[in-house]
């Protein structure tokens, strides 16, 4: 694995190899102290974050390395108009490996592309978010022992949730798994997604009701609707609030239920089951600081490479209001096949 873009282009051994290392990094913490002695990570976050850029900045220092990077995009030269392909260039020339959330779908594929060191996409739009994905499979894989066969609940925003499209890709490497997907018509999972599930012969049905199904899930992930992602106010404003998990719909669950959460949450879940032991959101977190650890012993730690080089586009052939190739015309116009229908190997978004 160069570079971490999308989840599912990780092997279930690439997979198994990671939490193998994650789970003996938090059973012996002490023997990776030194494991990215004298690396650097950058870090490079164009829209806000809370846990992610914290548990990778830590993560980076509790094996030994060090980080630099921004916040605040309005920090950088990319308020003076500097293109992604010219700061990843050169901020791959003082790194070990780069560390990058941006709004716009596709943008890590597009800096892997120019880069000389991994690349390790903390979310890139509404479209993806693999190493969300590493802290919710190692949560589920210590708390239940396995992935395989599990009923998984995906609720809230999923036409919009990176998180979510992400851990569908990562689920069909496991056997037996059902999806309950819960969400308003509005917010439905992206056609993309729909076709990546018949594509791999996945169970799933699409529902809008919550407690119609919560008795039959051993995982339930909530997701808030996500005000940054809405074109339009009024469409969020119909759409807060639909779902809220309290104390008394989770008297209807298995007992051995693990309610998840990427978090931040806003009024998703009630702060009432915040002590309920169901309730592993905050343990989530927590578990994703050490997969990032494991990630990074292994990319930080992986020779220079020039990049290839790639052709000059023209201009979008994606027409995708929020793909990346709208703002930086000069990429290639690349494709790839999902379900039988070529689409933007940027964004995955079929094309016209």
């Amino acid at each position: 694995m160069r570079h971490l873009i999308d989840f599912g282009d990780v092997s279930r051994e690439e997979w198994e190899v990671l939490y193998q290392r994650a789970s003996d990094i938090m059973d012996a913490p002490e023997r990776f102290l030194d494991a990215c002695r004298g690396k650097v990570m950058a870090s490079l976050f164009y829209e806000p974050s809370t846990r992610t850029n914290f548990s990778f900045q830590t993560a980076m220092l509790r094996v030994g390395g060090t980080v630099f990077g921004f916040a605040d995009p309005k920090s950088s030269s990319v308020s003076k108009g500097e293109t992604l392909k010219d700061t990843i260039t050169m901020v791959s020339g003082y790194a070990d490996v780069v560390v990058m959330r941006n709004p716009r779908e596709g943008a890590a594929k597009a800096a892997s592309l120019y880069s000389a060191v991994p690349v390790i996409n903390a979310g890139d739009g509404g479209h993806m978010h693999p190493t969300q994905t590493t802290a919710d499979l190692t949560t589920i894989t210590r708390l239940r022992g396995k992935v395989d066969g599990l009923s998984v609940g995906l609720c809230g925003d999923l036409k919009n949730g990176r998180t979510v499209h992400s851990l569908i890709k990562a689920m069909a490497k496991f056997q037996g798994i059902k999806f309950f997907l819960i969400a308003p018509r509005e917010l439905a999972v992206p056609e993309y997604m729909r076709a990546f599930m018949r594509e791999n012969n996945m169970w799933f049905t699409e529902v809008t009701g919550l407690e119609s199904v919560i008795p039959q899930l051993d995982v339930l992930y909530m997701t808030r609707i996500q005000r940054e992602r809405f074109v339009d106010p009024l469409e969020y404003e119909r759409n807060k609030g639909v779902y809220v998990l309290t104390r008394r719909k989770l008297a209807r669950a298995k007992q051995d239920l693990l309610v998840m959460h990427p978090l931040p949450r806003v009024d998703e879940i009630s702060i009432d089951v915040d002590d309920d032991p169901r309730a592993v959101y905050f343990e989530q977190a927590r578990y994703g600081m050490f997969a990032r650890m494991a990630l990074l012993t292994d990319l930080a730690n992986q020779p220079r490479r020039k990049p290839e080089p790639v052709e000059i586009g023209r201009g979008p052939v994606c027409s995708n209001p929020n793909c990346v190739t709208q703002t930086e015309l000069y990429l290639p116009p690349l494709t790839k096949q999902n379900g039988g229908v070529e689409c933007c190997a940027f964004c995955d978004a079929p094309l016209r």
